[in-house]
Parts: structure tokens; sequence; C-alpha cells
């Protein structure tokens, strides 16, 4: 049951983001870069094991990994205003953000910080 309800919840930011895009891509771009799904899953890691040190790892795992996904938001729109269609700029926008994190995984943990 708990699972159904996470998933539900999920599934509503989600489907109301995108409706909202329909009406302001702004605000829609507001909703959606609130943290609500990092909040949800440390909520919800919180909620079922009450360990606050497996919240902590989560959460900084977070912050780091955020940063190469940021790659994703600098190249599909470069892409697009450049003239590529839709899926072939955001499968080259996801190729260029896996290489992000692979690189961004890769300093982590040379300097020891990533698990």
């Amino acid at each position: 049951m708990q699972f159904i309800l996470k998933t539900l919840l999920s599934a509503l930011v989600i489907a109301l983001t995108s409706e909202l895009a329909k009406r302001s891509p702004w605000f829609a771009a507001l909703f959606i870069s609130l943290p609500l799904t990092s909040i949800l899953a440390l909520y919800w890691l919180y909620h079922d094991t009450r360990d606050t040190l497996q919240v902590a790892a989560l959460s900084q795992n977070i912050f780091w990994l955020v940063l190469p996904s940021l790659v994703l938001f600098i190249v599909l729109p470069w892409l697009l205003r450049n003239g590529w269609s839709f899926a072939p700029a955001l499968g080259v926008a996801c190729v260029c953000t896996a290489i992000a994190y692979s690189v961004m995984v890769a300093v982590l943990q040379h300097f020891g910080i990533a698990a």
C-alpha cells in the first residue's frame, strides 16, 4: 500500500507539472526546480528506516549529483535553439549528462567523497 501511495504521489507531481507547463513554462519550471522528488525520497527513507545517517548520506549524494544533471538544462535548449529536432536533441543532451555524471563520480571518488 505504501509503495502505491509513493507511486501515485510521484506521478501526481509529474502530471501537475506537465499541465502547468502548458499554461506557464516559467511557473512549471519553478515548481519542478523545487527539490520535491528529493524531499519525498528523503521523507520516505526516514519514514521507512528512521535512520538519520542514511538520510544525511542520501542528501549529500543528491547535492553532488545535481551538479552534473544541470548539463541537460544547458545542452538541450542550446541544441533546440540551433535547429535540432526534439528527439535527437534530447538524446544528445542525455548522453552529455551521462558523461557529466561519469566525470563527477570519478572526481568524487578521487577525493574520497563518493561511496
